[in-house]
């Protein structure tokens, strides 16, 4: 029988309270100076700071880019000597990054080795993210590094450069490189932290940099021995791999941490505040995709701990975007209620504050990554390692969130087709929208196949191979076949906006004759000019989202079709497997920018549907709780192979009064586990407030909402990302 986990909240004193509070007033400062300079930033930027003045002088290839491993090690090497060091007053460690790599290093494919084959596919069906030369989201194994540390990192790479001797050693001479700068790197910031030491008057954060500056000398020799070094050292793999291709993900992080604070707390050398302090100071760092909680592979126990508990609590108290995530299932074996009170934790912490963790799903992850032919043990492994991705921790490449296939553009280029044939039928125009979403999946296939054959010698994912499985021993990047188990995932957008449109014709103009084909194409090649009362009755069916509608029935028929597309074959060349997903990220701006007026009244140039959400105001009229018609709709069309189309939540605090508050909305997150779902982001602000801060972004600064899979401050989004905020809220 396990010991009963101490599931209470952490006992935080005034004077740490006050540091993380410190550490969150620096990070919206640090966010109000990139807005200025910058503008509106819509994607997530992770926390990451700039310093304008900096300036960096890569050596290139003769084509004038950058590619090939020793080259990008090389330069990676520089650059991390070259950059300014970083350790704030408030934060018990050191170091930060400064954005992407591409600001200052020109990386790219060989033109040689781009498949320009596929470019006029590709830009008729405006298919702006097609996998090729894509990169991360996918998870490491961080315990192979925090058991070697850097130096054995280095060593391990030397060995297996002379074991293997291979006739090009440019992947072994790049990944040297890369560990020798970072290993400089870490002493350049020990010594930062003995000089910021030498000029403080204040006793504890003169002892706090004497000892940043040991943890760190620690790591040039050895590995992570205490807490502030393990965290120490998970900060500095952040900023690298941030840094490199802003990828950054640490799996399952209370059980990375949990040895270090246990062996610390046994031994008296480290209190639960000053862990919580420790966490919170390298959630500061980055925004990290992470996990806690979650089955043990055989699914017979849970395995949190008390840190799963400090960390919530560090998230909460510091209070900035933050991207970790809860696991969420049903209970097993002796069991204690510790998870239980994590989720209920979680919940009320993200109603109290607004928005906090997502939920990351058992049942619809492992299950469903089952059905691909593996184990569920390994579905089991899988932890969140994006906005909306899972990984197995070293042993994947899941290659995702690096595609999307539009397929209004699809239903656009069928219409067309359609009209021009004048064999008007609904089932024509499945016919054509079929084949023409099948061109675009075979596209990013083609696609795939060159990825595979190319990316070790122009792009190769240089920090992520430290932490795999396989790379090292075989000399290979994990996306040419370092690891074990290689998946590709291909995302289908705007399935609500194709379903309505399919639904409207069907109804408007098959069923009811309120409009003739005709009518039709004359209203989306004028854009519905003047033609208000036309747009409106084709908009105001019921929609997909609606229980049992005619809408829901063609969604799920557009996914079972995209499903069908994506997995019926590999990829032809290498036969690699694919696996579906459906998930929009935040650019249905972008792609809706591009997509022509769609049958469904959306205008030409407005954002497409969410995911596989309904769209908003979809239950409009429906004397129920939205959230839940919608959770219900997003559960039964998930692709079901493990990939996820994710639930976003946008609900108003004051609805919650009425709906049973924290109790509701974990029964909600179990209630969709169970029929499927995969994940939930959840938003609870007021309406009220949402729209003061919409109006006068800057007068909220410290603002936080889930724009998709990530969470950012308000007032940095631009107005048109904000709007899609909320309009969600005011369509709930």
């Amino acid at each position: 029988m396990r010991s009963k986990i101490n599931s209470q909240k952490a006992e935080v004193s005034e004077k740490y309270i006050k540091l993380i509070k410190s550490l969150q007033e620096d990070k919206v400062k640090i966010n109000e100076e990139k807005i200025s300079r910058f503008g509106s930033i819509d994607i997530d930027d992770h926390g990451y700071i700039d310093f304008p003045d900096f300036r960096f002088t890569p050596e290139c290839c003769e084509d004038g880019l950058v590619h090939g491993c020793a080259l990008i090690g090389r330069n990676f090497r520089r650059f991390l000597n070259e950059m300014p060091k970083y350790i704030n007053k408030n934060s018990a460690l050191a170091g930060c990054w400064i954005g992407n790599l591409q600001r200052y290093i020109p990386f790219g494919v060989a033109k040689e080795d781009r498949p320009s084959e596929l470019d006029e596919i590709i830009e008729k069906y405006r298919i702006r993210q097609s996998g090729f030369a894509g990169m991360n989201h996918l998870c490491p194994d961080l315990e192979i590094g925090m058991t070697l540390g850097w130096k054995g990192l280095l060593e391990k790479v030397r060995h297996y450069r002379e074991k293997n001797d291979p006739v090009d050693p440019d992947f072994y001479d790049g990944e040297e490189e890369l560990l020798l700068g970072i290993l400089e790197w870490v002493k350049a910031h020990a010594d930062y932290a003995e000089e910021l030491a030498e000029k403080e008057s204040d006793p504890f954060r003169r002892q706090n940099y004497l000892e940043i500056a040991q943890a760190n000398r620690n790591l040039t020799e050895a590995p992570p021995r205490t807490f502030r070094e393990a965290c120490q050292f998970l900060a500095h793999f952040q900023s690298v791999d941030r840094m490199y291709y802003v990828g950054g993900a640490l799996g399952r992080m209370d059980m990375l941490l949990q040895p270090y604070y246990e062996k610390d707390t046994e031994n008296g050398a480290i209190t639960e505040e000053e862990a919580v302090w420790m966490i919170a100071s390298l959630l500061f760092n980055d925004t990290h995709y992470a996990q806690i909680g979650g089955l043990s592979p055989a699914g017979d126990r849970e395995t949190l701990s008390r840190i799963s508990f400090l960390i919530l609590e560090a998230t909460h108290l510091l209070h900035i975007p933050s991207n970790l995530a809860v696991r969420v299932h049903q209970p097993v074996g002796d069991q204690d209620e510790a998870a239980e009170e994590l989720l209920h934790r979680a919940v009320e912490y993200t109603i109290k504050d607004g928005n906090g963790v997502c939920y990351s799903l058992e049942k619809g992850t492992s299950e469903g990554y089952a059905k691909n032919g593996y184990p569920v043990e390994l579905g089991r492994m899988r932890v969140k390692c994006g906005c909306n991705w899972t990984a197995i921790p070293g042993r994947e490449y899941p290659l995702q969130d690096v595609t999307r296939i539009n397929m209004g553009m699809a239903l656009h280029y069928a219409l067309e087709e359609l009209q021009e044939s004048k064999e008007y039928s609904i089932e024509r125009l499945w016919e054509l929208f079929s084949r023409h979403l099948s061109v675009m999946v075979e596209c990013v296939k083609r696609g795939y196949d060159r990825h595979y054959e190319v990316m070790q010698r122009n792009l190769p994912e240089i920090v992520l191979n430290l932490f795999m499985h396989g790379t090292m021993e075989r000399g290979l990047n994990c996306s040419n076949g370092g690891v074990d188990i290689l998946n590709l995932n291909i995302d289908g957008i705007a399935l609500a906006t194709v379903a309505d449109s399919f639904a409207a014709i069907e109804q408007r103009v098959i069923e009811e004759e309120k409009l003739t084909w005709e009518r039709l194409f004359e209203l989306l090649e004028t854009d519905y000019a003047d033609a208000e009362r036309e747009r409106l009755m084709l908009k105001n069916i019921r929609r997909f989202g609606t229980p049992d509608s005619p809408a829901e029935k063609w969604a799920l028929r557009i996914r079972d079709k995209f499903v069908e597309l994506c997995r019926r074959t590999p990829t032809p060349k290498h036969h690699l497997r694919i696996i579906p997903g459906l998930f929009s990220h935040g650019d249905i701006v972008m792609y809706g920018k591009e997509l022509e007026a769609t049958p469904n009244g959306r205008h030409a140039g407005e954002p497409i549907s969410h995911s596989s959400e309904p769209d908003p105001g979809f239950a409009r009229g429906i004397d129920t709780f939205s959230p839940a018609l919608k959770a219900n709709a997003v559960a039964k069309t998930q692709a079901g192979y493990g990939n996820s189309a994710p639930l976003h939540l946008d609900i108003d605090t004051g609805l919650l009064e009425n709906e049973g508050g924290a109790d509701a909305l974990a029964a909600l997150i179990h209630a969709h586990e169970q029929a499927g779902g995969t994940l939930i982001n959840m938003n609870c602000v007021s309406k009220e407030k949402l729209m003061k801060a919409h109006e006068n972004p800057q007068a909220y600064p410290d603002l936080v909402v889930r724009v998709t899979g990530y969470s950012a401050f308000f007032a940095s989004l631009s107005k048109e990302y904000r709007q899609q905020i909320v309009d969600r809220f005011l369509a709930e």
